[in-house]
């Protein structure tokens, strides 16, 4: 399957632009989702503890885990101090439980974008072999994440695609076709009307220091459908965690798009599908006359006083769309 690359492929230093996923799956063993990893990929395991399993593959290292940190972080701790029978049995316990609700998580490390198409066949294995997703159940709500690595860091590129963004995430939150129990979780909520007329003014380009200080005194969370805390904590890792104090933040030169499901047990899906969302995204930041008059026409529609549900902006955003 051929992946479509945007038309700015490598980053200001001259290096291809990469991408990282993150899946969230259940219906396997965790041990079984590694070694169906390494089996695709030409792996080796290393196991960093009963929750935890890291792949070292040609295209880097993925790890394969349970999405629970407490219970990651307390068998990290019993590994170094093996833990007495009764303080065993409610781990043990603790793990039963978590297996049926939480799920796990496959992180690949940052591929180059031509090299997308090599995940392809993992994902169909994984269906093939039982992996569910987000629609299985009603309380899953798994997600696949993308976390594309930017042209550049400055302020201008980071304005352009959160502007982007914005202008875009009705019409991407429709096209996901997002189930209730990621509606109802807090997970991938979006940005108020206030804070959006606020970035999509045409006279908002503020420097990034400025930039950070307005997003994280509207956004001191990581739950947001596009979050940019890693890569403003890249820039300004103290601000952020003093703004958020949550030690998931992972500063990296990356946004973090968090809408699309995770329908990986649906053979007519496949990642290409949230990444040709994405990619509208690519071209809106890249088209400056075209961004303007997204961004004015949004404005005004945020302004208007007719109620969205009548008079949707996803439908209305269609004409700019490539």
């Amino acid at each position: 399957m051929t992946y479509r690359l945007p038309e700015h492929r490598h980053t200001a230093s001259g290096q291809e632009r990469r991408l990282g996923v993150e899946l969230e799956l259940n219906g396997l063993p965790l041990p079984r989702l590694a070694a169906l990893v390494a089996e695709q990929l030409n792996g080796q395991l290393r196991q960093q503890s009963e929750y935890e399993i890291e792949i070292d593959t040609p295209l880097g290292t993925f790890r394969a885990e349970l999405d629970f940190d407490y219970l990651k972080r307390l068998a990290r701790v019993q590994l170094k101090q093996p833990p007495g029978e009764l303080e065993q049995a409610a781990t043990e316990l603790l793990g039963t439980l978590a297996f049926q609700l939480v799920p796990l998580e496959l992180v690949s490390p940052p591929l180059p974008l031509s090299r997308l198409e090599q995940l392809t066949p993992l994902f169909e294995r994984l269906r093939t072999n039982g992996a569910k997703g987000t629609r299985h159940a009603l309380h899953y709500a798994f997600g696949l994440h993308l976390n594309p690595e930017l042209p550049d860091t400055d302020a201008n590129t980071l304005l352009r695609y959160f502007k982007a963004y914005l202008c875009l995430h009705d019409w991407l939150a429709q096209r996901e076709d997002i189930v209730a129990a990621r509606k109802l979780s807090p997970y991938i909520r979006g940005f108020t009307n206030d804070y959006s007329r606020k970035v999509i003014d045409l006279d908002y380009w503020p420097d990034l220091p400025q930039f950070s200080e307005d997003y994280l005194a509207a956004n001191p969370s990581r739950n947001r459908s596009l979050d940019l805390l890693p890569i403003l904590a890249w820039h300004d890792e103290a601000l952020v965690q003093q703004a958020v104090q949550d030690d998931k933040v992972n500063k990296r030169p990356t946004l973090h798009y968090r809408l699309p499901n995770s329908d990986i047990d649906n053979p007519h899906w496949s990642l290409t599908h949230a990444w040709s969302g994405w990619l509208q995204v690519e071209m809106l930041a890249n088209d400056e006359r075209r961004l303007e008059q997204v961004c004015r026409h949004y404005a005004a529609h945020l302004d208007s006083l007719t109620p969205d549900f009548l008079d949707p902006w996803a439908n209305k955003v269609t004409p700019w769309l490539r």
